[in-house]
């Protein structure tokens, strides 16, 4: 690893990214202006496969991002990582 603030992580992967936008029927562009992380780094993480490679402050704010609109992560459990759009009851 040659810095300690880019790491691959599990946390997210671009499938996940992807599938998150999808729900919330956000283009790339929502995305990058409600995360504040730039379209040109959205563009470069969802096309690839697996966990996404970046600083943990973007992954940080992707994630914040798609929390606070309602998205749940579902982590790698031997059925694969998805995503769920949190019911209002489960927001509250």
């Amino acid at each position: 690893m040659a810095s300690n603030d880019t790491f691959s992580t599990n946390e997210i992967t671009s499938g996940q990214m992807r599938a998150a936008r999808a729900l919330l029927q956000w283009d790339q562009k929502t995305l990058a202006e409600r995360s504040k992380v730039s379209l040109a780094t959205i563009k470069r993480l969802e096309p690839l496969t697996g966990p996404i490679s970046a600083n943990r402050v973007t992954i940080d704010a992707l994630r914040r991002a798609f929390e606070s609109a309602g998205i749940q992560f579902i982590p790698e459990n031997g059925g694969g990582a998805g995503v769920r759009l949190a019911s209002r009851s489960d927001q509250l």
